[in-house]
Order: structure tokens, then C-alpha cells, then sequence
């Protein structure tokens, strides 16, 4: 580790990673005994942003040029669900493009224009970008793989699974010199259930070995368990946030909490939390298309602060965003844990 993210007469952080002065923070509302907060900006991306938008949710940004890019779930008055990229000087204040990614592919089979694109992840993986995003096949869900240097030109690769699945997040280096990626195998329906897996592959294409990470639990996570961001490698292990889903007499409530993995075999969860990081309780997350819904989907951090800020998807309608310190998160879920 560079002598440029040393605590000056500490230790290393506890992030392995760079440095991202101008990530989008703020400070812990005085009162406010939870581990991870919201912020006061929320929803940082309104719903019509987009002339055409009925909705923009479950979106990925990373940062780009010294500001920050993504990827972003906006589903047309259509309601079709589409890809747009997006840009932001400051991560709060966004762009973004009104008009569909459209994806540039050598193989027909893995277009589907009547399934629609939704729930995107972007991960900085060696020398470009990857998007992962559940992607249509005939009809059915599955996990698309497309990558961009530019955000503007998009390459697709072959889907990564059979169908069903969902909830396909990247690693952001090869383990035991495969490639990495977290996923959620489904049905064709509204899932009412879903463990996590991990599989790994030696090209992006061809995908295998793979291994169970984790399956529902009792309480806010007792329906099904997805993996959320990118996962973010520090001196504990993969630091996982997560959602999970239990079934209420009104239908499926949505809420998000966080694990670490083992960091060479990442199917192995050392601590998991049994209660909830943030569950829907303001009006935005309880209120709109799909009620009572926290769905993480992005994670931005600077290392030597230890800073994150996380982007969720509040009500399948708008983007919102909360904020925590790496050590109090990760002494959270060492202090509640499952495991």
C-alpha cells in the first residue's frame, strides 16, 4: 500500500483501496445513534429527471475523471425498463442521457428488446468498466455483461447464467486468478424467494464452480437475500452489503444490511448482521411505484477516511443516498451477528 493512504501515526486503513476526496458526505445528524444514515438531499434523483422517465431506481455509479459516471435503471412512461448512462461533477447532481445505452454486440442471441434492462452494477475491474445488469433471453431473466472505457461506447459480452437469475455484482479483482461474481438465481416471476451464490470464470464468458454464500434468515431477510454493490475489499474481508426481503401481510418489504467474506473464498461469510442497516421508513422509500422498498445497488468510499456512501433505490422510483465509517460498520456487524 502506498505511504499516501498510511494514517499518519496509525494503521493502514482499513479500506484496501484508493483515495476519493470529493466523494459525496455528510456528517452524522447530531442525535442519530444509527450506523449508517440518510442523506438530507434525499432522493438525490427525482423520479422525472429525464423527460420521459416515469421512474430512475436501482442505479450504479462509479468515479470518472476526477467526477463521477454510472449506469442507471430508468423505466420509460412505458413503463419499459431501460439502461441511461449518466455524469455528475459531484455525485449529487446528475445527467443523464434521455436516451437508452444502446449496446453494440457481435451476438444477436443475447438481445432481448422485449424484456427490458434493469438493476445495473458497474465495476472497475483491471483496465475498463463492467456493467452486469439482469438481461432478458427469450423472455426469461438472466445476467447480462457488457463493458465501456468511456461510458459512452458499450461492448455486450454473453450472458453470464442459464436463466433464471438476478442480482449479478462483480468482484473488483480476479480471486485465485478467476474472475468473481455474486449472483441470485431465480424463477420467472416476482421471486418470493433466493439465496445468494458464487461462481467464477477465466474470461468474463464461461462461468462455473459455483458455491452458496448465503440463504434467508429470520426477520427483514426471511423471503429471499441479494448481493447489493460492489463488493469493497478491506484488512476484515469483502465488506458485502446486501438486501433482503421478508413477506408482510401486505406484500414484500425490502431492506438492506451487510456481511463479510472470506477474502480468498469469498462463499465463506464470516459475520453477517441479524438486524437491518436501513430499512423503508421515510415517505419516499414507503411511498411510490413499488412500496416500502431499500434496494443498495452502488457504494462509493474513500480509503484513507474510511468513508462510504452508499446509492439505493428508495419505493422503485427515486435514487437516495446514506452514509457510514467502515470501522463502526464493520464493528456493527461483528457485534450483531448471525453467524
Amino acid at each position: 500500500m502506498s505511504d499516501s493512504l498510511q494514517r499518519p501515526g496509525g494503521p493502514p486503513p482499513t479500506i484496501i483501496g484508493g483515495a476519493l476526496p470529493n466523494l459525496p458526505w455528510e456528517d452524522r445528524p447530531a442525535g442519530c445513534r444509527d450506523v449508517l444514515w440518510r442523506s438530507t438531499l434525499n432522493p438525490v434523483i427525482p423520479r422525472n429527471l429525464t423527460a420521459t422517465s416515469n421512474s430512475i431506481f436501482n442505479s450504479a455509479v462509479v468515479p470518472f475523471e476526477g467526477q463521477f459516471a454510472g449506469v442507471f435503471r430508468c423505466d420509460d412512461k412505458r413503463r419499459r425498463m431501460q439502461l441511461h448512462t449518466g455524469r455528475s461533477v459531484d455525485g449529487l447532481r446528475w445527467q443523464i442521457d434521455p436516451e437508452p445505452i444502446v449496446f453494440h454486440c457481435d451476438e444477436p442471441e443475447t438481445r432481448d428488446f422485449n424484456y427490458g434492462r434493469y438493476d445495473p452494477r458497474v465495476c472497475w475491474l483491471e483496465d475498463r468498466f463492467y456493467v452486469t445488469w439482469c438481461n432478458g433471453y427469450q423472455g426469461y431473466p438472466t445476467i447480462g455483461v457488457a463493458y465501456t472505457y468511456d461510458f459512452k461506447e458499450f461492448y455486450q459480452l454473453e450472458n453470464a447464467f442459464l436463466p433464471f437469475n438476478r442480482n449479478g455484482v462483480l468482484f473488483p479483482r480476479r480471486i485465485g486468478g478467476q474472475y468473481a461474481m455474486l449472483s441470485r438465481p431465480s424463477d420467472n416471476g416476482h421471486t418470493p424467494f433466493g439465496d445468494v451464490f458464487y461462481s467464477v470464470s477465466p474470461d468474463l464468458v464461461h462461468w462455473g464452480r459455483h458455491r452458496l454464500v448465503m440463504r434467508p434468515a429470520d426477520g427483514w431477510q426471511s423471503t429471499k437475500v441479494g448481493a447489493g454493490p460492489i463488493p469493497i475489499e478491506t484488512r476484515e474481508g469483502w465488506l458485502l452489503i446486501y438486501h433482503g426481503v421478508l413477506t408482510s401481510c401486505n406484500g414484500f418489504v425490502y431492506s438492506a444490511g451487510a456481511a463479510l467474506l472470506d477474502l480468498d473464498q469469498p462463499w465463506r461469510v464470516i459475520y453477517r448482521t441479524a438486524p437491518y442497516l436501513i430499512s423503508p421508513q421515510t415517505l419516499y422509500e414507503c411511498v411510490g411505484d413499488v412500496p416500502n422498498v431499500v434496494f443498495p445497488c452502488a457504494a462509493l468510499y474513500d480509503a484513507p477516511s474510511g468513508r462510504i456512501a452508499i446509492y439505493y433505490g428508495a419505493a422503485d422510483t427515486v435514487t437516495c443516498l446514506a452514509f457510514t465509517q467502515v470501522d463502526e460498520l464493520i464493528r456493527f456487524i461483528k457485534d450483531n451477528s448471525l453467524v
